[in-house]
């Protein structure tokens, strides 16, 4: 797919959220490729937090960026496995007014060819909550590349066509990063 050129391009703004017991975030590598991604593309970091894998903790921040007028985009990596911790996808599902079903099955079609059958133990998910697209990626930095230059680059622009999310998020002010 194209992108328009009569459309312009919408800077976004994003909070990332890392689900990790083991990480700081001076070693954080999987959000630190969502940061280093979306502010290449244009867009502002709205906030970058660091959370333990405790599905209380992490549903209360991804509510919190859901109800602020500024945060139009929440990408979490980690937390996203079967190990007994793993509860992203269980903390953020009950907050989503809608599921964008495609975006785990893309995600998991498109590793299909770096990890094999591997993807099918991925719980990707994403939908929208408020206005804010919510998207739960693995915690592997390779799972963030693939997640953003395969799915969410495209999906986060304005001029991309057919179709893409901008129109369904709330319209917010640019924000300086908060991160």
């Amino acid at each position: 797919m194209k992108a328009k050129a009569d459309v312009p391009f919408v800077p976004l703004n994003i909070a990332v959220l890392t689900v990790s017991d083991t990480r700081t975030l001076e070693t954080d590598t999987s959000g630190q490729v969502f940061v280093d991604r979306l502010s290449e593309a244009g867009h502002a970091l709205a906030a970058r937090v660091l959370l333990k894998d405790d599905l209380y903790k992490i549903r209360a921040q991804v509510a919190t960026w859901i109800a602020d007028e500024q945060v139009q985009v929440v990408l979490i990596t980690g937390g996203t496995g079967f190990t007994g911790r793993d509860s992203t996808p269980e903390a953020v599902a009950c907050l989503l007014d809608k599921q964008v079903d495609g975006f785990g099955e893309l995600f998991r079609h498109i590793s299909l060819a770096d990890i094999g059958t591997s993807t099918v133990q991925s719980r990707a998910l994403a939908g929208l909550a408020n206005g804010t697209l919510v998207c739960c990626l693995p915690g592997s930095t390779n799972a963030v590349r693939t997640g953003w230059d395969g799915i969410l680059a495209e999906q986060l622009d304005a001029r991309h066509r057919p179709c893409n999310f901008v129109t369904h998020l709330k319209q917010a002010a640019p924000c300086e990063s908060r991160g």
